[in-house]
């Protein structure tokens, strides 16, 4: 990036110099611009907040209460310093958002995170041509190719029939701000009764006060007979996996929900009986074709595999520079709070135990 860029790297994030607003800022700032609530683009302390109208309400969740908060629509663009900000759909969690800035003819997109993948919790992805696009690369490599949702909600929903015949209940861990709504928003409801930890419960109501359809759901914690929860599912966040929290639950069978599970030998890792790949960031067509719409003169790859996708755009015409940004992805484990905690990219092998090689198909 060079200094006289439209947005430029400093120490504490992305920054519009010439709007005087900073775009998911790692470090308290004046003013914020966020993409969305996961806490490693919605950082606290910060003075004021610009976040869609959609995200208000799980911004006013994860930020700090004092907070100043103000919202804008999708689609409609706010003037600020002379520097016009807009917020489009990225498709990853409800409320989440691109951000587009223009000044004086030329135009950045901030994507934050996406995925193109249709999802019925959050607004579908939009396609925003720029000059300048800055996106994410967390599953940035061919072999990440995500199957159908539908399958893998049937693969979760006959798991969870399966365990039920067996007088088990079903336990899956899945991300409480995102995926956990997913789940419960694919889940073949009529299989019985779904229980869910406090950080899911919470931010599952959010959902539905915003509009979005939802399977039931009781609080576990306030369940006093435990016999309640023979045959039924459990939604949890992958922090309580090693916890007493499990305890309550009787004999049961854990599932874990992520695009890591594609790899083999990342549910030994996580220690499950079963993994299905579901995730909220683009796989590896959705990216490409993300970009290739976006009609980039340049195109800044950040957190992920990064420079795996900048060498390849490279080769294949495109101007592409790595972004060193402190976002992680809601898949990774410097996110410690506890409705954002993930896991690490598991080794990718294949037969024999001989590390894949990066550009692997």
């Amino acid at each position: 990036m060079k200094r006289d860029s439209l947005i430029t790297l400093t120490a504490a994030g992305l920054f519009c110099r010439q709007g005087g607003f900073y775009i998911d800022p790692w470090r308290p700032v004046d003013r914020a611009v966020v993409t969305h609530a996961h806490s490693d683009h919605a950082y606290r302390g910060s003075k004021h907040y610009l976040v869609t109208k959609e995200g208000e309400e799980l911004a006013r969740i994860r930020l700090d209460p004092e907070a100043t908060i103000s919202t804008l629509p999708y689609g409609r663009k706010k003037d600020i310093n002379g520097v016009k900000v807009s917020f489009h759909p990225a498709g990853h969690i409800l409320g989440s958002a691109q951000v587009r800035v223009e000044y004086r003819g030329e135009v950045w997109v901030v994507s934050g995170d996406y995925k193109l993948t249709p999802d019925p919790t959050c607004a579908p992805f939009e396609h925003v041509r720029c000059h300048n696009f800055i996106t994410e690369a967390t599953f940035g490599l061919p072999i990440y190719r995500w199957p159908p949702p539908e399958q893998v909600f049937g693969e979760i929903s006959g798991w969870w029939r399966r365990n039920q015949e067996k007088g088990k209940a079903s336990v899956i861990f899945a991300y409480s701000l995102g995926k956990a709504q997913r789940v419960l928003a694919g889940i073949d409801r009529s299989i019985g009764r779904i229980y869910t930890h406090g950080s899911v419960e919470r931010l599952t109501q959010a959902y539905r006060r915003a509009g979005v359809d939802l399977a039931p759901t009781t609080y576990a914690g306030g369940v006093a007979n435990k016999k309640e929860f023979v045959g039924s599912l459990i939604v949890g966040p992958p922090s309580a996996q090693a916890t007493t929290w499990l305890r309550r639950f009787g004999t049961h069978s854990t599932g874990f929900a992520s695009g890591w599970m594609l790899v083999r030998g990342a549910r030994r890792q996580r220690a499950i009986d079963r993994g299905f790949v579901l995730s909220d960031h683009a796989d590896w067509p959705e990216l490409q074709t993300a970009i290739k719409e976006t009609n980039a003169e340049t195109v800044y790859v950040t957190h992920g595999f990064s420079e795996e996708v900048v060498r390849w755009l490279n080769e294949n015409g495109m101007n592409a520079v790595p972004l060193k940004t402190q976002f992680v992805g809601d898949d990774a484990p410097e996110l410690l709070d506890e409705e954002s905690e993930g896991m690490a990219a598991p080794v990718l092998t294949e037969e024999g135990g001989k590390p894949l090689p990066k550009w692997k198909v």
